[in-house]
């Protein structure tokens, strides 16, 4: 056996059961290795972004990693905008990662690089691989770092002879890292907190974020006040009928201060002290009032459950069943096809237990206000801000989560950085349903040219944030990749359209023509 058969086998012994694959000359080993297993679905894509995009949506669903396998540093690199997302929304992932032959480094031939370098900015864990030898136990050893609480990226370097030389046998299922406990007197600090009469917001994220949590957070607002808030973007949010109602922090420093302007208290629980995405002149960089009282409950590495049911038998908040939201859905809308139309026509019409993965952008406003009484879903953000996020992301849920569709909700300026990643759908016959806002510009950095102070409106500027001259046409685009592809210019047509897309699976493109 092979050292890129001993890893791939330690991989799928410790339940790493899916790699999303752009390899080269270095990774035909590994290759070679997924060709021979049944235990290890290789999924190809045809750019790395797409890859790492994938990982992270399948993290986020299962809560254990898929590997991605990746050429040398330039495809570490081409994978590393989406790595950047799956690491803010701490999505477990593992980079397999080929390079050169241990003897072959030192002529410095044209793909050679400091891949160890490239790996850094958004890797959590790093190892280069010696020889074939220690290949299995490096590869146990990176899955036990992406396992550390709540997710990690594990970056694994492995020389193409450590790949294809007689190695070791395979190492079985290992132990994996357990989440930290939040410590007693910090439940009775925080319980005291909430005991004494000052206003006080609790704002969640991340693992904080199950239904599970939600529904304990809204018997501890019950039995003190407690007002509750969600990060902006969150790597996944429970939605819906049946579901627990929480307060999603505004994007903009003038929403989110004036939705907390009087807390006394913030109380995190699985996410930091809210400041603003970006900076902008004359504006603040913290959202929470200057004198306010921060405290922190659990950290991103606790487990926020555990805290959150503690805190409620502390406070005796147990006695409160949780309020639960009714569905209420929309009326459909008829005629001019416009934003509130298509939020309308998305909430009415969702299905139960669908996945929103939403890059939407600036039209999205209504698709996620209306929905917050729809069908129960879950709800997926761009976490990292690194736009490309979305198609890629809804190949990793739909291969999480098959039985369940899944809806990308799409801007066309985002959707060009990974169009990609439609061919994978159509390949794989993923149940997807993207829906592409076609407004033809790049529309938040417009609104972003005139909050920063960059007053120029002139034609020159607005034409570098311009998509028109040519259109950009999704339809075809989608089509000569395989996806089924409609167009709508009506708020009927829309319906009509998301409405057959919901009853039938596998991969559909929508393109929703805007003014």
């Amino acid at each position: 056996m092979n050292g890129a058969e001993s890893m791939l086998e330690t991989l799928a012994n410790n339940g790493v059961e899916v790699c999303f694959s752009n390899p080269g000359t270095s990774e035909m080993h590994m290759v070679a290795a997924m060709g021979k297993s049944s235990r290890m679905r290789s999924i190809l894509c045809l750019f790395e972004g797409v890859c790492s995009g994938a990982a992270d949506g399948y993290g986020r669903m299962t809560g254990k990693p898929a590997s991605t396998l990746l050429h040398l540093g330039p495809g570490l690199s081409n994978a590393s905008a989406n790595l950047h997302n799956a690491r803010k929304a701490y999505s477990p992932v593992i980079n397999l990662i080929g390079d050169h032959a241990t003897y072959h480094k030192k002529y410095n031939t044209p793909l050679n690089s400091d891949v160890v370098g490239l790996a850094a900015p958004v890797s959590h864990w790093i190892e280069t691989v010696a020889d074939a030898a220690t290949l299995p136990a490096a590869a146990a050893r990176a899955v036990q770092a992406a396992n550390v609480h709540p997710g990690q990226i594990a970056t694994l370097i492995i020389p193409a002879d450590c790949a294809w030389n007689d190695s070791t046998a395979p190492l079985e299922a290992q132990d994996m890292p357990e989440s930290l406990r939040v410590p007693v007197a910090n439940i009775k600090q925080t319980a005291a907190l909430l005991r004494n009469g000052k206003t006080t917001i609790m704002l969640m994220g991340n693992t904080a974020l199950t239904e599970k949590c939600l529904e304990l957070a809204d018997q501890l607002s019950q039995a003190t006040g407690v007002r509750l808030y969600c990060d902006t973007f969150t790597a996944r949010l429970p939605r819906g009928a049946g579901r627990c109602s929480i307060e999603k922090l505004g994007y903009f420093a003038e929403q989110a201060t004036e939705q907390i302007k009087d807390a006394e208290q913030l109380v995190m629980v699985g996410t930091t002290a809210p400041v603003g995405f970006f900076a902008y002149p004359g504006k603040v960089s913290e959202f929470y009032p200057a004198d306010s009282v921060l405290h922190t409950l659990a950290e991103v590495q606790h487990d926020a459950e555990q805290a959150l049911t503690d805190l409620v038998a502390e406070l005796d908040a147990g006695k409160f069943a949780p309020r639960r939201i009714k569905l209420q859905k929309p009326q459909l809308a008829t005629g001019e096809l416009n934003l509130k139309a298509v939020g309308q026509g998305f909430a009415a019409l969702l299905p139960t237990d669908a996945i929103v993965v939403d890059e939407s952008a600036t039209s999205g406003a209504y698709t996620s206000a209306l929905s917050a009484t729809a069908e129960p879903h879950d709800w997926l953000s761009l976490t990292g801000g690194s736009i490309g996020y979305g198609l890629p992301l809804s190949i990793g849920t739909a291969v999480a989560c098959p039985e369940r569709k899944t809806i990308c909700l799409q801007g066309d300026g985002g959707a060009m950085y990974t169009n990609q990643a439609l061919w994978t759908m159509a390949r794989e016959q993923l149940n997807v349903c993207v829906v592409i806002f076609a407004n033809r510009k790049y529309q938040i950095l417009q609104i972003e040219l005139a909050r920063v102070g960059a007053q120029s409106m002139s034609p020159r500027t607005l034409d570098m944030l311009d998509l028109s001259n040519p259109d950009l046409d999704f339809v075809k685009m989608a089509e000569s990749m395989g996806v089924k592809a409609t167009r709508a210019t009506t708020a009927d047509e829309f319906n009509q359209q998301f409405e057959a897309a919901m009853q039938t699976p596998g991969p559909r493109l929508i393109e929703v023509m805007l003014d």
